[in-house]
């Protein structure tokens, strides 16, 4: 019999996870944290909804958590009415790109009331999450990391044990550090570009199939070429967030991360000039913008 799964974080990514766990025959309940678009679909198909985060916690075994940082994820668990609350035992997976020092802070405080948590963050996009085609990184020890594996093979396609508690969140930082600076190079590069009398379409005709090209590249060039708003759904708040935290980080492991921090001006100034809420290829035009030229090729009259 399959053990009964909760979920929290229904948004761009957590509405596909949880439509695969429902339509996989997990059985699931939703406590809405936001917004009711997916949690009413997700109860018409036949999920439960839970009232609060202990009520969800006092009617199943294991629960997901898929939101935006680790402030949300412990007001969801040490909340007046949270999960710890309900004083059961329980496995919560966080999927959420939290601060992995809060992680395994918080992991030592569950333990010693009998629950355990384990991280594992996420990578791709809405669209693998839909298709139950998501990377994961899990971090925990070896028995809930097992126990939680066949819950996230539902929504993976690749499931990556990194090692302890809270070093899944610890690589996803590093992932997007990546990722993130990737989009500061392309963003800076287009500008200069610009400024020298060089198109996005010139840029592209070079790197698309080069060395240099990947899935990222391809992903942010579509909204750079083909204006796609939805080709890479990550807003740069949450970007300028994922930074920070890396900051964070390298700060108590004592290594400079003189790059980093390059990268998370970049999304700090494109957050305090009003751009946080757009996706994260955005970034792009607002380089542009802030050197005065445009990338987006006038119409042909």
């Amino acid at each position: 019999m399959k053990e009964r799964i909760g979920f929290i974080g229904l948004g761009a990514m957590g509405a596909g996870m949880a439509d695969n766990l429902l339509r996989k025959g997990w059985p699931l309940t939703v406590h809405v944290h936001r917004s009711r678009t997916a949690a009413d679909r997700l109860i018409a198909a036949g999920a439960t909804e839970a009232a609060s985060p202990r009520d969800l916690a006092s009617a199943c075994d294991i629960v997901i958590l898929c939101v935006t940082g680790s402030r949300e994820v412990e007001a969801l668990v040490k909340g007046p009415d949270g999960l710890a609350t309900a004083k059961r035992p329980l496995l919560i997976i966080d999927c959420s790109t939290s601060n992995p020092s809060s992680t395994t802070a918080l992991a030592a405080e569950l333990a010693a009331q009998g629950v355990t948590l384990i991280d594992a963050p996420l990578a791709r996009t809405p669209k693998e999450a839909a298709e139950g085609k998501l990377d994961v990184m899990v971090g925990g020890a070896a028995e809930p990391v097992a126990r939680a594996r066949p819950v996230l093979e539902a929504f993976a396609a690749r499931i990556v044990h990194t090692g302890p508690t809270g070093s899944g969140h610890t690589m996803k930082l590093l992932n997007n550090f990546v990722s993130m600076g990737y989009s500061a190079i392309y963003s800076e590069a287009l500008t200069l570009g610009a400024k020298a009398g060089l198109t996005p379409q010139v840029f592209n005709s070079v790197i698309s199939g080069s060395r240099m090209d990947c899935g990222f590249y391809q992903a942010f060039f579509d909204f750079v070429l083909n204006r796609n708003e939805n080709a890479q759904r990550f807003a740069i708040a949450n970007a300028l967030k994922d930074m920070t935290y890396l900051a964070s980080f390298a700060q108590a492991a004592g290594v400079a991360n003189p790059v980093g921090a390059v990268v998370r001006n970049g999304f700090a100034t494109a957050v305090a000039t009003g751009h946080g809420e757009k996706f994260v290829p955005a970034l792009s035009d607002i380089v542009a913008g802030l050197n005065g030229v445009s990338l987006v090729e006038p119409p042909v009259a």
